[in-house]
């Protein structure tokens, strides 16, 4: 009896297929189309090894790993916004999700605007919250956990992360997303590794129409 095929891996970074889409770079195994928000962003898997280091335990060529540690807990039901609390409110921008499309070559049309996509709000607690999708074989589970449906095919595993800071300011920090990550309607990726201090009102921009909104004791 012959034995079952290895699917082919991402024909750009390498990564083993799991699914439908390539869990470093959104590729689309079934379309062949590469669905990432900024293909002039785009890192090989080269550069996530850079990033990564030459540390014996790191994952298999071409898996980024995540550069801060995980915490337990994650998305799923979340709890109640506590009146006055801080939280973040994800909702599909069509707006952003234009400005995307705009810089974009021919794999634009590969990207459709989900038709319905309801807000969400969650709360701000902790040392630390990550955004980006869930990986059951990375053990990762976000507390802004975008994976949807719809799921955000620009947005990778551990793309951003929310630090809490003295005097309950946050700072954003982006630890080598495969899109990067934008404030304020701007183009140009903040640097990774680096912290940006963020307020009220501030929006934050990941993968193909995602925007997070800061609140501060808003209903």
């Amino acid at each position: 009896m012959p034995e079952p095929q290895t699917p082919p891996p991402c024909p750009h970074c390498g990564t083993p297929r799991s699914g439908r889409f390539c869990e470093v770079d959104g590729y689309d195994f079934d379309t062949g189309s590469l669905h990432t928000a900024r293909l002039a962003a785009l890192r090989t898997a080269e550069a996530i090894r850079a990033a990564v280091g030459d540390d014996p335990a790191a994952p298999a060529a071409g898996r980024a790993r995540p550069l801060i540690p995980a915490q337990r807990g994650g998305s799923g039901p979340h709890p109640a916004v506590p009146p006055g609390g801080p939280a973040a409110l994800i909702t599909a921008d069509r707006a952003y999700f234009d400005s995307v499309i705009a810089q974009m070559g021919p794999d634009a049309s590969a990207l459709t605007f989900p038709p319905y996509c309801p807000k969400r709000r969650v709360p701000l607690a902790g040392e630390q919250v990550r955004i980006g999708r869930r990986s059951a074989s990375r053990a990762l589970l976000p507390e802004i956990d975008l994976s949807g449906p719809p799921e955000d095919p620009g947005v990778s595993h551990l793309h951003a992360v929310l630090l809490a800071r003295p005097g309950g300011s946050w700072a954003l920090v982006d630890p080598g997303s495969t899109n990067g990550t934008t404030l304020n309607g701007g183009t140009d990726p903040i640097e990774v590794n680096v912290p940006v201090p963020v307020t009220d009102g501030d929006r934050i921009h990941v993968g193909a129409w995602t925007t997070i909104t800061l609140q501060e004791g808003r209903p």
